[in-house]
């Protein structure tokens, strides 16, 4: 395992990090985690030599922060790093930073938050996050030693970033850096800010939710060409953990094998070369010809009022879109409950409110239901009822 530091950041921190947004869980339910899973996959993690660890307050229904913390609560505290997030959409008056801020202590069992940050910034969250001073009242909870390095996690263009670094003191930032986003949605901007002002950089998404591990034969074959015997996830891994400016890179492992092979892709961590850059920009372009909804699976967009099953629906189609195979997503489809499905969609938009990628939610789940009714009008009768 490599360890990293900056001056603003004096500890060795692991290189991967272990993010609890996507646990084993039950039934498809995200409150129902496998706790007796979480638990191998943290100790196993630990023996790896993994010392940061991510959760937030909204992550699997409010549930990752007590099972995360619990998990690790057999370790000395001193022994590892605990990140947690403020949900700054929750802030409707001044005193709730320290409402939200204090529940998280309790739900952690812990006294300090070793990284503390302003969950998901974007323009609209930064004006709440300004107009009731909350960064004012997390420097405070710094200066008390209830929050040892402050910082935020970021969705938004590089300008906005800039204003928000300028604006105030922040000891590290967290991205969306992975080579898909390095120029879609100019993670090389914002990065770039970040490590010109000295600001250490925690990496979300290097994988995209798993996009960038599935890849659609007609990209992946660019990689493969190139290093045949590396997983596609590994790709991902490298290209963030290689920048610099990189102090941690999340991922949510989900097995100990995922632990064992992310570990050992940011142990001695190379620069691509020229080849292995054009072979990723080959990828890419052909990964946007395919017209893929750019869905993380981060469940953001599950507080729909009809309980559609945004990040399922999605899936399910961008695996259509690699064949075009009509049998493949009908079948995929055909797994969720017919309350979940694109049709029960009522364009109130609430969804496009929480999604961190921008994603015209509405518009695209209108899209796949008309595909699933062209579908349904030529599916031979031994595919079954929907």
């Amino acid at each position: 395992m490599e360890y990293r530091k900056f001056a603003e950041i004096p500890e060795k921190v692991s290189l991967l990090g272990f993010g609890g947004m996507r646990f084993p869980v039950r039934d498809d339910q995200p409150e129902n985690i496998v706790e007796e899973g979480v638990q191998a996959l943290i100790d196993h993690a630990r023996e790896r030599g993994i010392t940061y660890f991510d959760t937030a307050y909204s992550y699997h229904g409010g549930r990752s922060e007590e099972v995360l913390s619990g998990a690790l609560r057999k370790y000395p505290r001193n022994s590892y790093y605990l990140a947690d997030k403020l949900p700054i959409w929750l802030i409707k008056e001044a005193a709730d930073t320290e409402k939200y801020f204090m529940e998280q202590l309790e739900r952690c069992q812990t006294e300090y938050f070793d990284f503390y940050l302003v969950h998901s910034l974007d323009r609209y969250k930064y004006e709440i996050c300004e107009k009731y001073h909350v960064y004012d009242a997390l420097k405070r909870f710094r200066s008390e030693g209830r929050i040892r390095h402050l910082g935020f996690s970021f969705h938004d263009t590089p300008e906005i970033l800039e204003k928000i670094v300028s604006d105030h003191t922040w000891d590290f930032a967290q991205i969306q850096l992975n080579y898909l986003d390095w120029e879609m949605q100019d993670a090389k901007g914002q990065y770039e800010i970040l490590e010109s002002r000295g600001i250490p950089c925690i990496v979300m998404e290097p994988n995209r939710g798993g996009a960038l591990t599935s890849l659609p034969e007609s990209s992946a074959k660019f990689l493969k060409e190139v290093h045949p015997e590396r997983s596609l996830g590994s790709w991902a891994i490298r290209f963030a953990a290689s920048k610099p400016g990189v102090l941690c890179v999340l991922s949510g492992m989900e097995s100990e094998a995922v632990v064992d092979e992310n570990a050992a892709t940011v142990t001695g961590v190379t620069p691509f070369d020229e080849r292995e850059e054009r072979a990723v920009g080959q990828a890419v372009d052909m990964f946007l010809k395919n017209k893929m909804i750019p869905c993380t699976g981060c469940a953001y967009c599950r507080e729909c009022p009809k309980q559609v099953n945004i990040p399922k629906i999605f899936a399910a189609y961008n695996q259509y879109l690699v064949g075009k195979d009509n049998f493949q997503f009908y079948n995929a489809y055909s797994k969720l409950k017919a309350e979940e499905r694109a049709g029960n969609c009522i364009g109130c938009r609430k969804c496009i409110e929480h999604c961190p990628q921008g994603i015209r939610i509405t518009e695209e789940l209108d899209m796949i239901q008309k595909l699933v009714v062209r579908i349904n009008e030529i599916r031979p009768s031994n595919w079954g009822e929907m």
